[in-house]
């Protein structure tokens, strides 16, 4: 079995969409995470990451060597310019796989969870020309939602924001529960394994470094997986 990256994070390598949008920029589904902070670091291409936040909105160019992270509750979206290429580093690996992530669909659709969560499952058993379509859909509905917020924002200020983040909130809570015992796992274990390590090492006990050892993984298996923001390539799968 493979073990976790240390730290308990998730790393993917991003291919971010080059579909056009209804505004004429390129790229990705706008979301943010409940209780994960997500890092960019930018390998190939050109692009920008469009945010929404408490400090407001903001524009991050990106191209090759950025690096930038966020943490949770920021609304990001990226944009591809040019062969936009990311790895993706994921604060609480397993959360964000386990519906961490809400995306900006319209307000009348968030108030309806059954609602959400039909527009943001893609289909399973079915072509990768189906799921690029029902990608490309869910997208298309996110960033309705997201340019329907940023000008809201702009009318109301953070209280936009904070009605959205209710509203997120709503729809992840019934998996909190869940997510705890996720969390409990594999990241708090993690810590827990450190302490431990640290306290080992104040009382002159080494033993921990006679089990040192070098881990190799590989990529799943086919093709990319239809991710939010692109077409992902994903290492290390949870225990």
């Amino acid at each position: 079995m493979t073990p976790l990256f240390p730290g308990g994070t998730s790393v993917s390598d991003l291919a971010v969409y080059d579909w056009e949008c209804a505004d004429g920029v390129h790229g990705g589904t706008p979301h943010l995470h409940t209780v994960s902070t997500e890092a960019y670091v930018v390998t190939a291409g050109r692009g920008e990451v469009h945010t929404l936040g408490a400090a407001g909105f903001a524009r991050d160019r990106l191209e090759a060597g950025t690096v930038l992270w966020f943490s949770p509750g920021t609304i990001h979206r990226l944009v591809n310019e040019d062969g936009l290429r990311l790895l993706v580093i994921m604060q609480n690996a397993g959360l964000p796989e386990a519906g961490d992530a809400v995306l900006t669909f319209p307000a009348d659709v968030l108030r309806d969870r059954d609602a959400y969560l039909a527009a943001a499952t893609l289909p399973v058993g079915c072509s990768e020309d189906e799921r690029a379509a029902a990608a490309r859909a869910r997208r298309d509905l996110a960033v309705t939602g997201f340019r329907r917020l940023v000008a809201d924002a702009e009318e109301r200020g953070g209280q936009a924001l904070a009605d959205f983040h209710r509203l997120a909130a709503a729809i992840v809570r019934p998996r909190v529960a869940s997510w705890k015992e996720l969390w409990d796992q594999t990241v708090a274990a993690e810590t827990e394994r450190t302490a431990s390590q640290l306290d080992a090492i104040a009382g002159g006990d080494p033993a921990h470094l006679g089990r040192a050892a070098v881990v190799r993984t590989t990529a799943g298996p086919g093709p990319r997986a239809f991710g939010m923001c692109g077409r992902l390539r994903t290492w290390a799968p949870l225990p």
